[in-house]
């Protein structure tokens, strides 16, 4: 079920330990089939998906100097700031 851009849904676990990702997810997010993703897990908080391409931008932001990003260990305030210095540049189209 989609409302306003979120999704809820449920996926099967396969023998192989493999889930398939809903169609409309899938699209939302534009992801296709070879598209590397970041498995993020904590015990209290579940498991949470991102694509490999926001992380490789917020180490790129850290090994460059970026002001923001070093403000603080890769915490909250540096992974936001990475996330939307890479959503710009690809908005821009240079990523």
């Amino acid at each position: 079920m989609e409302k306003d851009g979120r999704y809820i849904g449920t996926a099967k676990l396969g023998p192989k330990g493999q889930i398939v990702i809903p169609k409309e997810v899938r699209d939302s997010f534009d992801l296709k089939a070879g598209d590397q993703l970041i498995i993020l897990s904590d015990p209290e908080k579940g498991i949470a998906l991102h694509r490999f391409d926001y992380f490789s931008a917020i180490s790129d932001a850290i090994l460059s100097g970026n002001e923001e990003a070093n403000k603080t260990p890769v915490g909250s305030d540096a992974l936001a700031s990475a996330i939307r210095m890479f959503e710009k540049e690809k908005k821009d189209g240079r990523n």
